[in-house]
């Protein structure tokens, strides 16, 4: 009995790697056919230069440096679902947008959030000046919402990303970027995966 046993496990763990590889290839071919992000144009990220985006990570980091000493720095990273249905962008990027002026240790922090449903969006939710950026506590008082604050200097802190080159068609490219990003490192993690379940085989 027990080797029938033995046999039996063996058989269904063999029906069900089966199974596993096929839905694996199945997924792979949807990827590989849909390469949904592909018809989405990647506009410019201007000055900006790419400091940091690993394959490996989810996150991508821009830098910019003016001729005054000012500072950008943009970090962004896909946030969860935002919406059903057809829409090719279903994610929202979210973006910290730090500015940094010479010979201070000040930063003046955007958090901002880019998204697509079927137009680009692009909004600043909170702005934070921040006295150093070696004593950050993130416990302190920040400042209230943005959307609090005085509609004449909402308009001009967005004004002042704008004059930075940071508005709704850069971070449209920044979100379409960090989409196929994403679609990368999952035919990446299927493909290690179906390698797996071959040699396996």
């Amino acid at each position: 009995m027990p080797r029938v046993t033995k046999l039996f496990n063996r058989t269904r763990k063999a029906i069900q790697d089966f199974d596993l590889l096929k839905i694996l290839e199945s997924e792979l071919n949807h990827e590989l056919s849909s390469m949904r992000y592909q018809d989405d144009q990647i506009g410019s990220f201007g000055d900006f230069v790419v400091e940091w985006d690993s394959p490996k990570s989810q996150d991508v980091l821009l830098r910019k440096k003016y001729s005054s000493g000012d500072e950008v720095a943009i970090s962004a990273l896909l946030g969860r679902d935002t919406f059903q249905g057809d829409g090719r962008l279903p994610r929202e990027a979210l973006l910290k947008i730090c500015i940094k002026k010479p010979g201070l240790s000040s930063i003046l922090q955007f958090d901002c959030v880019a998204s697509n449903k079927g137009e680009p969006s692009f909004d600043i939710q909170n702005t934070h000046y921040i006295k150093s950026s070696s004593c950050i506590d993130s416990s302190a008082y920040r400042g209230p919402l943005f959307s609090d604050l005085d509609p004449a200097l909402q308009h001009e802190l967005r004004q002042y990303l704008v004059a930075r080159g940071i508005e709704e068609n850069f971070a449209n490219s920044l979100l379409v970027h960090l989409h196929r990003k994403e679609q990368g490192q999952y035919m990446d993690w299927l493909q290690k995966l179906k390698s797996m379940m071959v040699k396996h085989e």
